[in-house]
């Protein structure tokens, strides 16, 4: 009787992990057709069609000409390129440390630079990403009326993402091959 018994309990003990793991491998499988079956792709504002790209590109040369002329004396940097997971490491990082610094990040300014005079050269054109936010005011607080004022400034004491690759050859203008 004794034997009856442990084989019940073992054969109950077998369905429940095969039921387990059944049941884990349907519902992970789900979750993971759900979400990004519920990923929705929202087409951002400002996109520009290639034309109205390369006219933009174009529209610069004289500027760029200048500076690679009149000021690098060789050619400059028209491009900055950022693999996507350093673009999204970044936002991450960034909207992490405005939280910290008690702001709401926003968005991102990009702004062009120039690195450094070398060995008595005028250093390459740069391009860098710097977040952009308003104050955090807490929900919580005893005067807060729900009025935020809207503010895309610049984020004090936050860390801007350089060291984007340049393009090649520095001076190709869009598109770039």
């Amino acid at each position: 009787m004794n034997r009856k018994i442990m084989r019940k309990i073992g054969l109950v003990l077998i369905g429940i992990v095969i039921g387990a793991l059944g049941s884990y491998f349907y519902f992970s499988g789900e979750n993971v057709e759900s979400s990004m079956a519920k990923q929705v792709i929202v087409k951002p504002k400002g996109l520009i069609n290639p034309q109205t790209a390369e006219g933009l590109s174009q529209g610069f040369n004289s500027r760029h000409r200048l500076i690679s002329d009149s000021i690098v004396k060789r050619p400059d940097n028209r491009s900055s390129w950022w693999s996507l997971q350093d673009l999204r490491n970044y936002l991450n990082y960034a909207e992490n440390q405005a939280i910290d610094l008690g702001y709401t990040m926003n968005g991102v300014r990009l702004y062009l630079g120039a690195h450094p005079k070398a060995n008595e050269r005028a250093g390459l054109t740069t391009m860098f990403f710097a977040p952009t936010g308003s104050v955090s005011i807490s929900e919580s607080s005893m005067f807060y009326f729900g009025m935020q004022k809207e503010d895309n400034g610049d984020i004090p004491g936050a860390e801007a993402l350089n060291r984007g690759s340049d393009g090649w050859p520095p001076n190709a203008s869009y598109p770039q091959q």
